[in-house]
């Protein structure tokens, strides 16, 4: 449980660096908390996607993996985010990503940033 609630802190602040570096990732949100409610909420929706859909299309494109030396893992987890922008505008969560190359350069951030966090962050394998 706890290794699942420090894996929504990373997501969360990765998502929040990318939000406030890319001007077309937006949350909306009327004060900070609700914007925080709004982030935690996306960082779970982004969890569920990575957890549930992601392991699909990699499997479905692994021979792109090889081909590619990995690299199209930056595309896969730029659709992942914008399946989580999808997936929040049918919740009514005021998260959006706005455009594939944004995305790109957003899974790219968030990528980074959520790597550094998982070093900071503890681990509990519990």
């Amino acid at each position: 449980m706890m290794n699942f609630l420090v894996k929504t802190i990373a997501n969360a602040g990765a998502l929040a660096v990318a939000i406030w570096l890319l001007d077309k990732i937006t949350l909306t949100g009327g004060s900070t908390g609700a914007k925080t409610l709004t982030l935690i909420v996306v960082a779970l929706i982004f969890g569920l996607v990575n957890i549930l859909v992601k392991p699909v299309v990699q499997i479905l494109t692994f021979p792109l993996f090889i081909l590619t030396l990995g690299l199209i893992t930056l595309i896969v987890n730029a659709l992942m985010l914008l399946l989580t922008s999808w997936v929040a505008d049918l919740l009514d969560v005021g998260f959006h990503v706005e455009g594939f190359w944004t995305a790109v350069l957003g899974a790219l951030i968030i990528s980074i940033v959520s790597w550094a966090l998982n070093v900071v962050l503890p681990d509990d394998k519990s």
